[in-house]
Protein backbone atom coordinates (compact mmCIF):
# COMPACT_ATOMS: atom_id res chain seq x y z
CA UNK A 1 0.00 0.00 0.00
CA UNK A 2 1.12 3.57 -0.44
CA UNK A 3 2.78 5.14 1.68
CA UNK A 4 3.52 2.60 4.01
CA UNK A 5 7.22 2.79 4.65
CA UNK A 6 6.73 6.48 4.80
CA UNK A 7 4.19 5.76 7.50
CA UNK A 8 5.97 3.16 9.08
CA UNK A 9 8.83 5.63 9.44
CA UNK A 10 7.54 8.72 10.92
CA UNK A 11 5.11 6.55 13.44
CA UNK A 12 8.55 4.87 14.46
CA UNK A 13 10.00 8.52 15.21
CA UNK A 14 7.16 9.49 17.16
CA UNK A 15 7.04 6.78 19.23
CA UNK A 16 10.78 7.45 20.63
CA UNK A 17 9.45 10.93 21.86
CA UNK A 18 6.29 9.13 23.42
CA UNK A 19 7.66 8.34 26.36
CA UNK A 20 9.38 11.48 26.89
CA UNK A 21 7.85 14.75 29.54
CA UNK A 22 9.42 17.17 27.32
CA UNK A 23 11.03 17.62 24.50
CA UNK A 24 14.49 19.51 24.43
CA UNK A 25 15.40 21.56 21.24
CA UNK A 26 17.85 18.72 20.67
CA UNK A 27 14.92 16.37 20.81
CA UNK A 28 12.89 18.04 17.90
CA UNK A 29 16.19 18.08 15.49
CA UNK A 30 16.83 14.95 16.01
CA UNK A 31 13.00 13.91 15.55
CA UNK A 32 13.17 16.49 12.28
CA UNK A 33 16.40 14.69 11.21
CA UNK A 34 14.67 11.18 10.78
CA UNK A 35 11.67 12.79 9.43
CA UNK A 36 13.48 14.46 6.47
CA UNK A 37 15.43 11.63 5.54
CA UNK A 38 11.93 9.16 5.66
CA UNK A 39 10.52 12.18 3.15
CA UNK A 40 13.51 11.42 1.18
CA UNK A 41 13.78 7.67 0.99
CA UNK A 42 9.83 7.87 0.04
CA UNK A 43 10.77 9.57 -3.24
CA UNK A 44 9.31 13.36 -1.95
CA UNK A 45 11.15 16.04 -4.09
CA UNK A 46 14.01 17.46 -2.48
CA UNK A 47 13.12 20.81 -2.41
CA UNK A 48 9.59 20.01 -0.65
CA UNK A 49 10.90 18.45 2.04
CA UNK A 50 12.88 21.26 2.97
CA UNK A 51 10.57 23.38 2.83
CA UNK A 52 8.56 20.77 5.11
CA UNK A 53 10.99 20.45 7.64
CA UNK A 54 11.76 24.14 7.89
CA UNK A 55 7.93 24.69 8.67
CA UNK A 56 7.73 21.87 11.24
CA UNK A 57 11.06 22.69 12.84
CA UNK A 58 9.97 26.05 13.34
CA UNK A 59 6.54 25.94 14.95
CA UNK A 60 7.60 23.27 17.25
CA UNK A 61 10.45 25.18 18.89
CA UNK A 62 8.00 28.38 18.57
CA UNK A 63 5.18 27.31 20.09
CA UNK A 64 4.04 26.43 23.68
CA UNK A 65 3.37 23.07 24.58
CA UNK A 66 -0.41 22.94 25.00
CA UNK A 67 -1.76 21.96 28.38
CA UNK A 68 -4.10 19.05 26.62
CA UNK A 69 -1.11 17.17 24.69
CA UNK A 70 2.02 15.33 25.65
CA UNK A 71 5.28 17.14 24.01
CA UNK A 72 5.19 14.13 21.56
CA UNK A 73 1.32 14.41 20.63
CA UNK A 74 2.12 18.23 19.72
CA UNK A 75 4.57 17.51 17.65
CA UNK A 76 2.34 14.75 15.78
CA UNK A 77 -0.30 17.36 15.61
CA UNK A 78 2.18 20.11 13.82
CA UNK A 79 3.60 17.47 11.14
CA UNK A 80 -0.31 16.35 10.34
CA UNK A 81 -1.09 19.72 9.81
CA UNK A 82 1.98 20.58 7.84
CA UNK A 83 1.84 17.30 5.80
CA UNK A 84 -1.95 18.16 4.96
CA UNK A 85 -0.81 21.50 3.62
CA UNK A 86 1.88 20.04 1.37
CA UNK A 87 -0.12 17.15 0.11
CA UNK A 88 -3.25 20.13 -0.65
CA UNK A 89 -4.38 21.34 2.29
CA UNK A 90 -8.00 21.53 1.22
CA UNK A 91 -10.64 19.00 -0.57
CA UNK A 92 -10.96 20.04 -4.55
CA UNK A 93 -13.59 19.43 -5.90
CA UNK A 94 -14.22 19.12 -10.07
CA UNK A 95 -15.52 22.37 -12.07
CA UNK A 96 -18.59 21.78 -14.24
CA UNK A 97 -19.55 24.34 -16.88
CA UNK A 98 -22.34 26.42 -16.19
CA UNK A 99 -23.89 25.17 -19.64
CA UNK A 100 -23.65 21.38 -20.02
CA UNK A 101 -22.13 19.60 -21.13
CA UNK A 102 -18.90 19.89 -19.57
CA UNK A 103 -15.84 18.77 -20.80
CA UNK A 104 -13.06 16.55 -18.79
CA UNK A 105 -9.73 15.96 -20.41
CA UNK A 106 -7.88 12.77 -19.33
CA UNK A 107 -3.87 13.22 -20.45
CA UNK A 108 -0.73 11.90 -19.16
CA UNK A 109 2.02 9.26 -20.11
CA UNK A 110 1.52 6.09 -21.63
CA UNK A 111 1.35 3.18 -18.81
CA UNK A 112 0.06 5.42 -16.06
CA UNK A 113 -3.20 4.08 -15.94
CA UNK A 114 -5.48 6.95 -17.82
CA UNK A 115 -7.91 4.74 -19.96
CA UNK A 116 -8.62 2.96 -16.62
CA UNK A 117 -9.30 5.93 -14.60
CA UNK A 118 -11.38 7.27 -17.50
CA UNK A 119 -13.41 4.43 -16.92
CA UNK A 120 -13.58 4.79 -12.96
CA UNK A 121 -13.96 8.48 -12.88
CA UNK A 122 -17.05 7.85 -15.39
CA UNK A 123 -18.64 5.33 -13.08
CA UNK A 124 -17.91 7.57 -10.37
CA UNK A 125 -19.51 10.48 -11.40
CA UNK A 126 -23.29 8.58 -12.49
CA UNK A 127 -23.61 7.39 -9.23
CA UNK A 128 -23.62 10.81 -8.35
CA UNK A 129 -26.65 11.22 -10.86
CA UNK A 130 -24.61 12.43 -14.65
CA UNK A 131 -25.21 10.95 -17.64
CA UNK A 132 -21.59 10.83 -18.92
CA UNK A 133 -19.85 10.15 -22.36
CA UNK A 134 -16.64 8.86 -23.03
CA UNK A 135 -15.01 9.84 -26.01
CA UNK A 136 -12.23 7.59 -27.52
CA UNK A 137 -9.40 9.96 -28.68
CA UNK A 138 -6.43 7.84 -28.42
CA UNK A 139 -5.83 6.34 -31.76
CA UNK A 140 -2.18 5.42 -31.67
CA UNK A 141 -2.03 2.97 -29.06
CA UNK A 142 -3.07 -1.01 -30.10
CA UNK A 143 -6.65 -1.61 -29.04
CA UNK A 144 -6.94 1.61 -26.99
CA UNK A 145 -10.37 2.42 -28.17
CA UNK A 146 -11.17 -1.21 -27.60
CA UNK A 147 -10.24 -1.34 -24.29
CA UNK A 148 -12.80 1.90 -23.89
CA UNK A 149 -15.41 0.46 -25.12
CA UNK A 150 -15.02 -2.88 -22.68
CA UNK A 151 -15.06 -0.79 -19.68
CA UNK A 152 -18.01 1.47 -21.09
CA UNK A 153 -19.64 -2.12 -21.24
CA UNK A 154 -18.89 -2.79 -17.68
CA UNK A 155 -19.72 0.16 -16.27
CA UNK A 156 -22.74 0.56 -18.68
CA UNK A 157 -22.23 4.11 -19.95
CA UNK A 158 -21.46 4.98 -23.70
CA UNK A 159 -18.49 5.38 -25.45
CA UNK A 160 -18.30 7.59 -28.61
CA UNK A 161 -15.52 6.41 -30.79
CA UNK A 162 -15.08 7.01 -34.89
CA UNK A 163 -12.14 4.42 -35.15
CA UNK A 164 -8.22 5.14 -35.90
CA UNK A 165 -8.39 6.76 -39.17
CA UNK A 166 -9.89 10.42 -37.80
CA UNK A 167 -8.07 12.56 -36.47
CA UNK A 168 -7.99 13.07 -32.21
CA UNK A 169 -9.15 16.69 -32.60
CA UNK A 170 -12.06 15.59 -34.80
CA UNK A 171 -13.16 12.92 -32.39
CA UNK A 172 -13.11 15.66 -29.64
CA UNK A 173 -15.38 18.10 -30.91
CA UNK A 174 -17.54 15.00 -32.69
CA UNK A 175 -18.08 13.81 -29.34
CA UNK A 176 -19.09 17.16 -27.61
CA UNK A 177 -21.62 17.86 -30.27
CA UNK A 178 -23.07 13.75 -29.93
CA UNK A 179 -23.27 14.81 -26.03
CA UNK A 180 -25.23 18.07 -26.71
CA UNK A 181 -27.55 16.25 -28.78
CA UNK A 182 -28.10 13.54 -26.49
CA UNK A 183 -28.55 14.83 -23.17
CA UNK A 184 -24.62 13.48 -21.55
CA UNK A 185 -23.10 15.53 -19.28
CA UNK A 186 -20.02 15.08 -18.66
CA UNK A 187 -17.95 14.22 -22.32
CA UNK A 188 -14.39 12.63 -20.32
CA UNK A 189 -12.18 12.58 -23.47
CA UNK A 190 -9.58 9.87 -23.49
CA UNK A 191 -6.50 11.24 -25.11
CA UNK A 192 -3.44 9.32 -26.58
CA UNK A 193 -0.36 9.20 -24.53
CA UNK A 194 3.27 8.51 -25.19
CA UNK A 195 5.97 6.45 -23.57
CA UNK A 196 7.60 10.16 -22.90
CA UNK A 197 6.77 13.69 -22.95
CA UNK A 198 7.47 15.34 -26.75
CA UNK A 199 6.10 17.95 -29.23
CA UNK A 200 3.62 15.96 -31.01
CA UNK A 201 1.85 14.71 -28.00
CA UNK A 202 1.69 18.15 -26.34
CA UNK A 203 0.79 20.06 -29.72
CA UNK A 204 -2.03 17.80 -30.12
CA UNK A 205 -3.43 17.92 -26.47
CA UNK A 206 -2.83 21.60 -26.73
CA UNK A 207 -5.37 21.05 -30.25
CA UNK A 208 -7.76 19.14 -28.40
CA UNK A 209 -8.23 22.16 -25.05
CA UNK A 210 -8.47 25.02 -27.75
CA UNK A 211 -11.65 23.18 -29.69
CA UNK A 212 -13.07 21.86 -26.79
CA UNK A 213 -12.26 24.42 -24.24
CA UNK A 214 -12.40 21.58 -21.00
CA UNK A 215 -13.31 22.80 -17.76
CA UNK A 216 -11.42 20.23 -16.49
CA UNK A 217 -7.60 18.99 -17.44
CA UNK A 218 -6.74 15.98 -15.37
CA UNK A 219 -3.44 14.44 -15.37
CA UNK A 220 -3.26 10.71 -14.59
CA UNK A 221 -0.04 10.32 -12.54
CA UNK A 222 1.01 6.57 -11.84
CA UNK A 223 2.44 6.53 -8.08
CA UNK A 224 4.82 3.95 -8.82
CA UNK A 225 6.97 5.90 -11.21
CA UNK A 226 8.71 7.92 -8.07
CA UNK A 227 10.67 11.59 -9.28
CA UNK A 228 9.30 10.89 -12.83
CA UNK A 229 6.01 11.52 -11.36
CA UNK A 230 6.94 15.03 -10.25
CA UNK A 231 8.91 16.40 -13.55
CA UNK A 232 5.83 14.83 -15.73
CA UNK A 233 3.49 16.53 -13.73
CA UNK A 234 5.52 19.82 -13.92
CA UNK A 235 5.83 19.25 -17.72
CA UNK A 236 2.46 18.78 -18.26
CA UNK A 237 1.10 21.81 -16.10
CA UNK A 238 3.63 24.29 -18.48
CA UNK A 239 2.61 22.92 -21.47
CA UNK A 240 -1.43 22.64 -20.59
CA UNK A 241 -2.19 24.01 -17.30
CA UNK A 242 -3.61 21.42 -16.30
CA UNK A 243 -6.67 21.93 -13.02
CA UNK A 244 -5.68 18.82 -11.56
CA UNK A 245 -3.92 15.17 -10.72
CA UNK A 246 -5.54 11.70 -10.61
CA UNK A 247 -3.19 9.84 -8.58
CA UNK A 248 -3.32 6.09 -10.13
CA UNK A 249 -1.55 2.84 -9.02
CA UNK A 250 -1.64 4.25 -5.45
CA UNK A 251 -2.15 0.62 -3.98
CA UNK A 252 1.07 -0.75 -5.91
CA UNK A 253 3.85 1.49 -4.37
CA UNK A 254 5.31 1.49 -0.59
CA UNK A 255 6.99 4.51 -0.92
CA UNK A 256 4.16 6.94 -2.95
CA UNK A 257 6.25 9.50 -1.78
CA UNK A 258 6.59 11.54 -4.92
CA UNK A 259 2.92 11.82 -5.29
CA UNK A 260 2.86 14.05 -2.10
CA UNK A 261 4.91 16.25 -4.03
CA UNK A 262 2.71 16.87 -6.98
CA UNK A 263 0.79 20.00 -5.36
CA UNK A 264 4.02 21.79 -4.22
CA UNK A 265 5.89 21.38 -7.20
CA UNK A 266 2.74 22.22 -9.67
CA UNK A 267 0.26 24.30 -7.20
CA UNK A 268 -1.99 22.24 -9.08
CA UNK A 269 -4.24 19.89 -6.46
CA UNK A 270 -4.91 15.87 -6.62
CA UNK A 271 -8.48 15.65 -7.22
CA UNK A 272 -8.59 11.28 -7.15
CA UNK A 273 -7.02 8.64 -5.76
CA UNK A 274 -6.85 5.04 -7.54
CA UNK A 275 -6.62 2.89 -4.99
CA UNK A 276 -7.20 -0.68 -5.94
CA UNK A 277 -8.11 -2.13 -9.72
CA UNK A 278 -11.69 -2.48 -9.34
CA UNK A 279 -13.30 -0.25 -11.61
CA UNK A 280 -15.26 1.32 -8.14
CA UNK A 281 -12.04 2.21 -6.29
CA UNK A 282 -11.52 5.98 -6.82
CA UNK A 283 -11.65 8.28 -3.83
CA UNK A 284 -11.76 12.05 -4.19
CA UNK A 285 -8.71 13.04 -2.74
CA UNK A 286 -8.92 14.25 1.33
CA UNK A 287 -5.54 15.80 2.29
CA UNK A 288 -6.41 15.62 5.44
CA UNK A 289 -7.36 12.02 5.63
CA UNK A 290 -4.52 10.79 3.80
CA UNK A 291 -2.21 12.47 6.22
CA UNK A 292 -3.90 10.53 8.94
CA UNK A 293 -4.02 7.28 7.19
CA UNK A 294 -0.15 8.18 7.12
CA UNK A 295 0.50 8.88 10.25
CA UNK A 296 -1.60 5.88 10.94
CA UNK A 297 -4.29 7.91 12.40
CA UNK A 298 -6.75 6.03 10.50
CA UNK A 299 -9.44 7.32 8.21
CA UNK A 300 -12.82 6.84 9.96
CA UNK A 301 -14.31 9.06 7.67
CA UNK A 302 -13.48 7.66 4.52
CA UNK A 303 -14.81 4.58 5.56
CA UNK A 304 -18.26 5.68 6.59
CA UNK A 305 -18.28 7.15 3.00
CA UNK A 306 -17.98 3.63 1.85
CA UNK A 307 -20.53 2.20 4.18
CA UNK A 308 -22.79 4.54 3.00
CA UNK A 309 -22.79 4.40 -0.62
CA UNK A 310 -22.33 0.98 -0.32
CA UNK A 311 -25.06 0.01 1.86
CA UNK A 312 -28.94 -0.41 0.27
CA UNK A 313 -30.97 2.44 2.12
CA UNK A 314 -33.86 0.40 2.05
CA UNK A 315 -32.03 -2.48 2.58
CA UNK A 316 -31.05 -1.01 5.74
CA UNK A 317 -34.22 0.06 6.72
CA UNK A 318 -35.81 -3.55 5.91
CA UNK A 319 -32.91 -5.05 7.86
CA UNK A 320 -33.75 -2.46 11.12
CA UNK A 321 -37.29 -3.57 10.96
CA UNK A 322 -36.68 -6.91 11.12
CA UNK A 323 -34.03 -6.57 14.16
CA UNK A 324 -36.91 -4.66 16.11
CA UNK A 325 -39.03 -7.82 15.41
CA UNK A 326 -35.97 -10.22 16.07
CA UNK A 327 -36.71 -12.18 12.35
CA UNK A 328 -32.99 -11.92 11.61
CA UNK A 329 -32.20 -15.01 9.49
CA UNK A 330 -29.85 -16.34 7.33
CA UNK A 331 -30.82 -14.86 4.19
CA UNK A 332 -30.16 -11.69 6.26
CA UNK A 333 -26.54 -12.87 7.42
CA UNK A 334 -25.59 -13.81 3.70
CA UNK A 335 -26.79 -10.05 2.53
CA UNK A 336 -24.73 -8.47 5.28
CA UNK A 337 -21.76 -10.20 4.31
CA UNK A 338 -22.48 -9.26 0.64
CA UNK A 339 -23.03 -5.23 1.78
CA UNK A 340 -19.16 -5.86 3.65
CA UNK A 341 -17.74 -7.04 0.19
CA UNK A 342 -18.27 -3.49 -1.56
CA UNK A 343 -16.65 -1.59 1.81
CA UNK A 344 -13.39 -3.50 -0.15
CA UNK A 345 -10.92 -5.80 1.42
CA UNK A 346 -10.68 -6.60 5.03
CA UNK A 347 -7.15 -5.28 5.05
CA UNK A 348 -8.14 -1.91 3.40
CA UNK A 349 -10.67 -1.72 5.65
CA UNK A 350 -8.62 -2.15 8.66
CA UNK A 351 -6.30 0.38 7.55
CA UNK A 352 -8.93 3.01 8.18
CA UNK A 353 -9.55 2.41 11.86
CA UNK A 354 -7.26 4.19 14.15
CA UNK A 355 -4.93 2.09 16.21
CA UNK A 356 -4.33 -0.75 13.69
CA UNK A 357 -1.20 -1.98 13.90
CA UNK A 358 0.76 -2.79 10.91
CA UNK A 359 1.40 -6.55 12.30
CA UNK A 360 -2.24 -6.70 12.73
CA UNK A 361 -2.54 -6.01 8.89
CA UNK A 362 0.06 -8.27 7.69
CA UNK A 363 -2.02 -11.27 9.39
CA UNK A 364 -4.73 -10.56 7.29
CA UNK A 365 -4.46 -13.06 4.54
CA UNK A 366 -7.35 -11.48 2.10
CA UNK A 367 -7.29 -14.56 -0.08
CA UNK A 368 -7.83 -16.74 3.19
CA UNK A 369 -10.95 -14.30 4.26
CA UNK A 370 -12.09 -14.02 0.26
CA UNK A 371 -12.07 -18.04 0.37
CA UNK A 372 -14.61 -18.23 3.99
CA UNK A 373 -16.82 -15.47 2.24
CA UNK A 374 -17.63 -18.18 -0.70
CA UNK A 375 -17.53 -20.58 1.73
CA UNK A 376 -19.98 -18.69 3.48
CA UNK A 377 -22.49 -17.87 0.55
CA UNK A 378 -22.47 -21.44 -0.58
CA UNK A 379 -23.18 -23.21 2.69
CA UNK A 380 -26.08 -21.10 3.34
CA UNK A 381 -27.38 -21.05 -0.02
CA UNK A 382 -27.42 -24.88 -0.17
CA UNK A 383 -30.02 -24.43 2.59
CA UNK A 384 -33.90 -24.55 2.66
CA UNK A 385 -35.80 -21.63 2.94
CA UNK A 386 -37.11 -23.32 6.12
CA UNK A 387 -33.71 -23.96 7.09
CA UNK A 388 -32.53 -20.22 6.39
CA UNK A 389 -35.28 -19.01 8.47
CA UNK A 390 -35.15 -21.53 11.57
CA UNK A 391 -31.03 -22.53 11.72
CA UNK A 392 -32.40 -24.63 15.08
CA UNK A 393 -34.11 -26.99 12.82
CA UNK A 394 -30.44 -27.96 11.22
CA UNK A 395 -29.54 -31.23 12.97
CA UNK A 396 -26.70 -33.22 12.40
CA UNK A 397 -27.65 -35.50 8.53
CA UNK A 398 -29.02 -32.23 7.53
CA UNK A 399 -25.32 -30.57 8.43
CA UNK A 400 -23.69 -33.33 6.57
CA UNK A 401 -26.36 -32.69 3.81
CA UNK A 402 -25.57 -28.64 3.49
CA UNK A 403 -21.79 -29.89 3.49
CA UNK A 404 -21.73 -31.75 0.81
CA UNK A 405 -23.70 -29.40 -1.35
CA UNK A 406 -21.66 -26.39 -0.53
CA UNK A 407 -18.33 -28.85 -1.17
CA UNK A 408 -17.25 -27.88 2.80
CA UNK A 409 -16.87 -29.41 5.21
CA UNK A 410 -19.22 -30.43 8.64
CA UNK A 411 -16.96 -28.12 10.54
CA UNK A 412 -17.44 -25.08 8.17
CA UNK A 413 -21.36 -25.59 8.40
CA UNK A 414 -21.14 -25.70 12.66
CA UNK A 415 -18.43 -22.84 12.31
CA UNK A 416 -21.16 -20.65 10.36
CA UNK A 417 -24.54 -21.51 12.35
CA UNK A 418 -22.32 -20.87 15.75
CA UNK A 419 -20.89 -17.27 14.25
CA UNK A 420 -24.79 -16.87 13.23
CA UNK A 421 -26.21 -17.50 16.42
CA UNK A 422 -23.57 -14.67 17.71
CA UNK A 423 -24.94 -12.45 15.54
CA UNK A 424 -28.62 -13.09 16.64
CA UNK A 425 -27.48 -12.08 20.05
CA UNK A 426 -26.14 -8.70 18.63
CA UNK A 427 -28.72 -8.14 16.95
CA UNK A 428 -31.44 -8.64 19.99
CA UNK A 429 -29.18 -6.12 21.94
CA UNK A 430 -29.29 -3.53 18.72
CA UNK A 431 -32.76 -3.26 18.53
CA UNK A 432 -35.71 0.07 18.87
CA UNK A 433 -33.08 1.96 16.22
CA UNK A 434 -30.12 1.79 18.13
CA UNK A 435 -28.04 1.65 14.25
CA UNK A 436 -29.97 4.30 13.22
CA UNK A 437 -28.76 7.01 16.00
CA UNK A 438 -25.75 5.87 15.42
CA UNK A 439 -25.79 6.84 11.82
CA UNK A 440 -27.37 9.83 12.61
CA UNK A 441 -24.83 11.02 14.84
CA UNK A 442 -21.80 10.07 12.69
CA UNK A 443 -23.56 11.79 9.68
CA UNK A 444 -23.89 14.81 12.05
CA UNK A 445 -20.37 14.53 13.18
CA UNK A 446 -19.11 15.00 9.10
CA UNK A 447 -21.25 18.10 8.65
Amino acid sequence: MAFESLGDKLQGVFKKLRGKGKLSEKDIKDAMREIKLALLEADVNFKVVKEFVASVSEKALGQEIMESLTPAQQLVKIVNEELTEMIGGEVSRLEFASKPPTVIMMCGLQGAGKTTATGKLALSLRKQGRRPLMAACDIYRPAAVKQLQVLGDQVQIPVFEMGTDTSPVTIAKEAVAHAVKHGNDPVILDTAGRLHIDEQLMEELSEIKAETSPSEILLVVDAMTGQDAVNVAKSFNEQLDITGVILSKLDGDTRGGAALSVKQVTGKPIKFASVGEKLSDLEAFHPDRMASRILGMGDVLTLIDKAQEAIDEKQAMELEAKIRKQQFDLDDFLEQFKQIKKLGSFSQILGMLPGIDKKMLEAVDTEENEKRMKHIEAIIQSMTMEERRNPKIIGANRKIRIAKGSGTRVQDVNQLLKQFGEMQKMMKQLGGGKQQKMLKRLRKGRR
